[in-house]
């Protein structure tokens, strides 16, 4: 019953986080309103390329997956959006999707300096006409640069947007074929000393060969979920089949592991993953540890790095919710306001769950980032501009915090990334392969 109510809660608070992140606009309502729905039929053209060419679409494309991107030189967003473009075209272009430009460039040297300037390597067509006169144009319903297509190998439409993340999505739902389980490798209930009493834990081991080590990673989820979380399990998933070693686990007062919510604080998180890192630390096979974090667990995550810094190699903090503390000073936590010269004895939020006077107390004086600063090794921290939980500046001052590190700032993503998954998961295994193998 116990563990059925905390399921409930979660979901309710979960629920709370989708309304506020739905909140981020949707730019194709406004700028895609004309663009050539799904299941519409792909109309035929044929453009000149830079090199004075004759393409024709339909032999270009030859009944395979399309990307089409329009846009133009002398548009900014267009120029902002390219690397997120050219970086699906290395993706997912030797699984077999090909992608074309069509430019709106009416200079004809113009054009062809911006595509040697952003290093776009995929096929480029123009009519070197406005967008207004564009016979293309007009024939996909182009209003607005860039937007973008996903034709499939009936050529018909799967996707139009002005969002190039939308067309991530479809490609990861068409291409992804990550295994769920991996032959030989071994996945084990744990439990570890807490602060608060026993933690659920769960721990994969690769399969090495004999007296061989692994790089270990420790996920670190947020405030009122469990190791489950969406994100942290597909970064958990992910980085099994990279062959990383994981543990995961649940803090106190969340999922399986013992002890009350209300009892929660961050210093007892903190407590409880520095359990958590010496029970790794005592693991034979382990080779280098990493921490990844989300939210509440970002912070958590930093600031056991601080204390601890010989013991961690790297860290990546996905949209570390720092701003906590200046929430509770101030006295607005969560849209609920309070005093914070007088804490009450609980906050309870809108879902039914409380915080407790313990929680609140030691946010207050939570020194984040000076404990933080003691780590100096390998950190990257990922944050989106559409977080209206934890503003992105939180993720800007870890990054100017720790020298060195690589920051990430992706547009439009909320606080759970659920824009785009594929992306932060991406990132934060991408960036341990670099760093520790």
């Amino acid at each position: 019953m116990k563990n059925l109510t905390r399921a409930m809660l979660t979901w309710l608070f979960l629920s709370a986080l989708l309304c506020l992140q739905a909140q981020v606009p949707d730019l194709d309502e406004k700028y895609a309103a004309e663009l050539l729905k799904p299941g519409t039929l792909a109309p035929d053209f044929q453009l000149q390329t830079p090199e004075g060419k004759t393409l024709r679409f339909s032999d270009f494309a030859k009944g395979k997956y399309v990307v089409i991107d329009f846009w133009a030189s002398w548009c900014p967003d267009c120029r902002k959006d390219a690397p997120e473009v050219i970086r699906l075209y290395n993706k997912f272009h030797d699984q077999g999707v090909e992608f074309l430009g069509v430019s709106f460039d009416t200079d004809k040297e113009s054009w062809i300096k911006c595509i040697e300037k952003l290093g776009i390597p995929y096929a480029q067509v123009s009519e070197l006409k406005r967008m207004a006169q564009s016979d293309v144009a007009k024939a996909y319903g182009v209003r607005w640069i860039p937007s973008l297509y996903l034709i499939g190998p009936d050529g018909k439409v799967l996707v139009s947007t002005v969002l190039s993340y939308k067309i991530e999505n479809k490609l990861h739902e068409l291409f992804d074929k990550t295994p769920s389980t991996i032959v030989g490798d071994k996945e084990m209930q744990i439990s570890i000393d807490g602060s608060k009493g026993k933690l659920s834990a769960v721990l994969y081991v690769p399969n090495t060969h004999p007296g061989g080590s692994s790089d270990l990673v420790i996920l670190c989820h947020g405030l009122n979920c469990d190791h489950n979380f969406d994100l942290m399990h597909r970064i958990e998933k992910q980085l099994h089949t990279n062959g990383f070693a994981t543990l995961t686990f649940d803090f106190n007062g969340h999922g399986k592991s013992e002890g009350k919510f209300v009892d929660m604080t961050i210093p007892n998180e903190m407590e409880d993953l520095e359990q958590v890192l010496a029970y790794a630390r005592d693991l034979r096979f382990v080779d280098d540890i990493a921490l990844v974090g989300h939210s509440q667990g970002a912070v958590v995550a930093a600031m056991v790095a601080g204390k601890h810094p010989e013991d961690i190699q790297a860290v990546v903090l996905l949209a570390p919710a720092s701003s906590v503390r200046d929430d509770v000073v101030r006295g607005y936590l969560f849209g609920i306001e309070f005093d914070p010269l007088d804490l009450p004895d609980s906050l309870v939020l809108s879902n039914g769950i409380a915080l407790g006077y313990r929680y609140l107390k030691t946010v207050s004086r939570l020194p984040i980032f000076e404990t933080s600063a003691n780590y100096h090794g390998n950190a990257c921290i990922i944050h989106g501009t559409g977080d209206r939980l934890v503003p992105y500046t939180c993720g800007e001052r870890f990054h100017q915090t720790w020298s060195g590190s690589e920051y990430y700032e992706l547009e439009y993503y909320d606080h759970n990334f659920t824009v785009c998954p594929y992306r932060p998961v991406e990132i934060t295994v991408d960036y341990l392969e670099r760093v520790l193998k």
